[in-house]
């Protein structure tokens, strides 16, 4: 994607964006690296709670301006501990900040971009508690105009997904009846850090921790429910569900699977299910029906529709890396993908990049929270076994709290 580059937070005569990173796991060095490589940025700040992530981030993001061709990231801008935070966003000359940090920090640290004039890319979900969704939709009324706020979902921006989306609000379906999705993922293993605290190894392994994470609903299925959100263009009104955490040993508390009926405006009906355990092959797909066909749209294998409008996708060229790729499941801790997703990640960078660039400013707080409170109505329907309303969620003042102290991390 070529670039202009004309205006850096909204003045003239900046033609570089310089990026820090808040967050130095591997979703977060991914986002990071795709922005800092799609255009005229360069990585200068990195924060992170672990002084080893912050090393390995150095390493990788040094690597990255050398080839670029200049210098790497300062000492002076590396920020390290529990209030590295602030001091990233506190740091002259950083436009941009990445936020890889565990979901349950997002409000927070959302707020903190915000009120430093910082452009801010957070990764999904921006909430995992109906009051920190309520806090971010603040956050973004605040930052209209001021900066731009992307949130992760860069499905969105994947050419077969934007296609096929096109093609059923174009009305190759029909009206939709009835929808079915699904993310199966096989466990995530993470390091065992013997000599870690309890503590530390729920902040390591946040993936693994409900309220770090927001569980495997609202921090891995969310991708599914918000594709299901952008083609039925809105949220669910209520739903009904089950679910649990057998199968599961690690030593965490987030559960292995969620079954959950989805109901949408219109009396659509979706039929959503999800795994996070064993070792089974990983698989992600949606499908949607209505009189003139179905559509079908799995991150790997042929995505279009059938019926009436018959289309399948056929791409620019094959994939470069075999479709299998996904089946261990890896990439839902590196963030790399491969074939229907292979240009997922790359476009939606560049966007935000651009976005900065030509001051086009996003804002896609609301979008964040809405996709963030649809996959939490699925979970409190599963935890709870009674049929939740969209009304009912949006009265929860329950705050999820780790009871965590990082000051006092040992």
């Amino acid at each position: 994607m070529i670039i202009k580059p004309q205006l850096v937070r909204g003045t003239q005569a900046n033609s570089e964006v310089r990026v820090g990173l808040l967050g130095c796991g591997g979703r977060g060095t991914t986002d990071a690296t795709g922005i800092v490589t799609s255009g005229p940025a360069r990585m200068v700040a990195l924060a992170d709670l672990f002084e080893d992530r912050l090393a390995a981030a150095k390493n990788h993001f040094d690597d990255v301006a050398n080839k670029q061709g200049h210098a790497g990231v300062r000492d002076t801008y590396m920020f390290h501990g529990p209030h590295a935070a602030e001091a990233l966003f506190a740091a002259p000359g950083v436009d941009a900040v990445v936020i890889g940090t565990p979901p349950y920090f997002h409000p927070q640290h959302l707020a903190m971009a915000v009120e430093a004039r910082k452009h801010v890319y957070c990764e999904k979900p921006v909430a995992i508690d109906v009051p920190g969704a309520k806090r971010v939709i603040e956050i973004g009324k605040q930052a209209e105009g001021r900066v731009s706020l992307d949130v992760g979902f860069q499905i969105r921006k994947a050419p077969p997904f934007v296609e096929l989306v096109r093609r059923i609000h174009a009305g190759d379906l029909g009206d939709i009846s009835c929808g079915a999705a699904h993310y199966y993922c096989p466990f995530l293993s993470l390091p065992d850090w013997p000599k870690a605290s309890p503590t530390e190894r729920r902040l390591r392994n946040w993936l693994h921790d409900r309220v770090l994470s927001g569980d495997i609903i609202v921090e891995q299925n969310i991708h599914v429910i918000d594709i299901c959100n952008w083609v039925l263009q809105g949220h669910p009104v209520k739903a009904i569900g089950t679910g649990g955490r057998k199968g599961r040993t690690d030593e965490g508390d987030a559960w292995s699977h969620f079954d959950v009926l989805f109901q949408y405006p219109n009396d659509v009906h979706v039929s959503f299910s999800s795994t996070q355990f064993g070792k089974a092959k990983f698989d992600a797909s949606e499908r949607f029906f209505g009189p003139r066909g179905g559509s079908q749209s799995p991150y790997s294998g042929p995505i279009g529709i059938t019926g009436e409008q018959a289309w399948t996708w056929g791409g620019d060229k094959p994939p470069d890396k075999p479709a299998d790729k996904t089946a261990g499941g890896d990439f839902s801790l590196t963030g790399n993908f491969t074939d229907n997703l292979a240009q997922a990640d790359s476009s939606k960078h560049a966007d935000f990049l651009n976005s900065i660039l030509n001051h086009d400013l996003h804002n896609q707080a609301a979008q964040g929270v809405e996709s963030a409170l649809s996959a939490m109505l699925g979970r409190t329907a599963a935890y709870t076994g009674k049929e939740i309303t969209w009304e009912e969620l949006l009265r929860s003042e329950e705050v999820w709290d780790p009871k965590i102290d990082l000051d006092k991390l040992g």
